[in-house]
């Protein structure tokens, strides 16, 4: 038992001043609003109610683009869900997000329904639902049946919503970060531990955890702790993609100027490097570098709104392939352990993504398959063999010994290198 000084001392640390955002620039911030409008006319597939969640977060509007927007996730978007309901499938996460994104559009969510069973009911009513199927399988396998992430932003959006969290919900999240089970194969997820904070901080906001609050604050407080202690020396939290979720948290559950000035300022440097190209980053970052966070759209109201953000058109750039080329190995490994290396020469710059099809093109034995995400597209299956989440298990990507931070459609083959393609369980 920590002394009652230090344990003082430690409950203050978790409710002091929140971070500031002093020093990012306008013209920083207006450009990557920007560039995140842009990425609705540019999207494929589904609407990303990330995006649309960011835009809203934001001080400036375009409010033809976000009412646009909106009309395709209400359409599109729910119909996807639509279909996987009906198919039984777990889509935790994505309803939980499409949830916020209508919030903070103010959007009556209690006019959402979806027929299941031939039963009519509200998008907040089944998301309550999933969460009793999620806590029901950690009690029976010690797991969600989505993953940790997924069921924190499943608690997040109902608390933001005002429907009271059920305690025993709460108390699984609670359990799983003293558990430390929080993690991506072998590591330590921060994002996880991010978005966690924020479901458990609204949590502690709305009073509903009446359980024991001192067990509440000590979550909150390992979970700070668990993000600071997961700061690089050059101010990003975890990697450059999981800063803007780590440092939302840290501005949900307070913290001293000095303990987020880095990481912001990491972020704004990685904004101006152009490191922010895939419109999910900037949808995380975004709100971080304004001062916001997910607890945001609580208190929204949408009224006397800016609407002054112009969207320049601009003249798309054609990339040439470039004369240079690279090689590249790439080494698969199943889940048996068996290992298949092959060898190609690629245009220098070219996507992974593109590397592999130009791979595949010649005929040597390699296939993949490909699915989209909110982040683009991720392989599922290689040479035949499949990464389910069902089964706990995804394609792990690295060159040259060091985990990718970025999808294959968005990391570079600039240099030769050897890529590693294993079947890893988590």
């Amino acid at each position: 038992m920590l002394p009652f000084v230090i344990i003082a001392v430690l409950l203050a640390f978790a409710s002091s001043k929140p971070c500031d955002d002093e020093g990012s620039t306008t013209k920083l911030l207006l450009s990557l609003n920007k560039n995140l409008v842009r990425s609705l006319e540019n999207q494929e597939g589904l609407p990303n109610p990330s995006v649309h969640l960011a835009l809203r977060l934001s001080n400036h509007h375009n409010q033809a683009k976000e009412t646009e927007n909106l009309n395709r996730l209400k359409n599109n978007l729910h119909n996807d869900i639509q279909s996987s309901l009906t198919h039984s499938q777990a889509v935790t996460g994505l309803m939980a997000l499409y949830s916020l994104a209508l919030k903070s559009s103010c959007y009556d969510l209690n006019t959402i329904t979806f027929l299941v069973n031939d039963q009519d009911e509200t998008l907040l009513t089944h998301l309550k639902r999933q969460m009793e199927q999620e806590k029901d399988h950690i009690a029976f396998s010690h797991r969600p049946l989505t993953n940790y992430y997924q069921y924190s932003l499943g608690v997040l959006a109902l608390c933001v919503s005002g429907i009271r969290v059920s305690h025993h919900v709460s108390h699984k999240l609670i359990k799983a970060t003293e558990n430390e089970n929080f993690k991506h194969g072998e590591t330590e997820s921060v994002d996880t531990y991010a978005m966690a904070g924020m479901a458990l901080q609204c949590v502690k906001d709305s009073g509903s955890y009446a359980h024991s609050a001192t067990e509440l604050d000590t979550s909150l407080i390992k979970i700070k702790q668990k993000l600071l202690a997961s700061r690089r020396s050059d101010g990003h939290i975890g990697n450059e993609f999981s800063t803007g979720l780590a440092v939302q948290a840290i501005l949900a559950m307070g913290s001293e100027i000095g303990e987020c000035a880095a990481s912001m300022q990491a972020m704004r440097k990685a904004a101006r490097d152009n490191a922010y190209d895939n419109p999910m980053a900037i949808s995380q970052t975004l709100p971080a570098l304004q001062g916001k966070s997910y607890l945001s759209v609580k208190t929204q109201d949408c009224r006397n709104e800016d609407d002054t953000l112009v969207v320049e058109s601009v003249n798309p750039v054609v990339v040439l392939p470039s004369e240079t080329k690279v090689n590249m190995k790439v080494n698969v490994v199943t889940a048996s352990g068996a290992a298949a290396l092959y060898s190609v020469d690629v245009p220098k710059g070219s996507s992974l993504l593109e590397a592999l099809e130009l791979l595949e093109r010649r005929d040597v034995g390699f296939t993949f398959q490909k699915e989209s995400s909110l982040w683009g597209p991720f392989l599922s299956a290689v040479n035949g063999e499949q990464a389910r989440q069902s089964d706990r298990r995804y394609w792990h990507l690295s060159s040259d010994g060091t985990a990718l931070t970025e999808g294959v459609g968005d990391f570079k083959i600039d240099a030769a290198q050897n890529i590693t393609i294993k079947n890893t369980s988590y």
